[in-house]
């Protein structure tokens, strides 16, 4: 699939699925917490390699809102609040044709952390302390 944008694009918000029709006949079907966890923000990447952020508690995560940026992206909005990632055409393309290696490589990251893709319940809240200094 060369990198063009799409013909159309489908929110379908029952199935929590962002789906990419492209002229070919092609389509992604990109679920809402793959594209949260995958967000090419600097909340989630960093700003550079070794500084990204571990996604937890995105299971039932659900897009809000879809922006074109200009003609060569979408801005997403999920219900968490998170919205300053922009999906270039080409990193939607990439994280499509790769999801399932990006999906199961995420899963590997959270068993390793010890971490869950369940979010808190609302009743709890984490503090972090910050390290002592001398």
């Amino acid at each position: 699939m060369n990198v063009t944008s799409p013909k159309e694009i489908k929110l379908h918000k029952k199935s929590a699925i962002l789906e990419l029709i492209y002229s070919d006949g092609s389509r992604l079907h990109l679920p809402a917490e793959f594209l949260r966890v995958h967000s090419p923000s600097a909340e989630v990447r960093g700003h550079g390699k070794g500084q990204e952020t571990l996604q937890t508690g995105k299971r039932h995560v659900k897009l809000k809102q879809i922006e074109f940026v200009g003609n060569y992206a979408l801005k997403l909005e999920f219900d968490d609040g998170h919205n300053t990632g922009i999906f270039s055409w080409d990193y939607l393309q990439n994280l499509g044709n790769n999801q399932k290696k990006l999906w199961s490589d995420y899963l590997s990251k959270l068993e390793k952390a010890g971490k869950t893709r369940e979010p808190l319940p609302a009743n709890v809240q984490i503090l972090k302390l910050k390290p002592e200094t001398k």
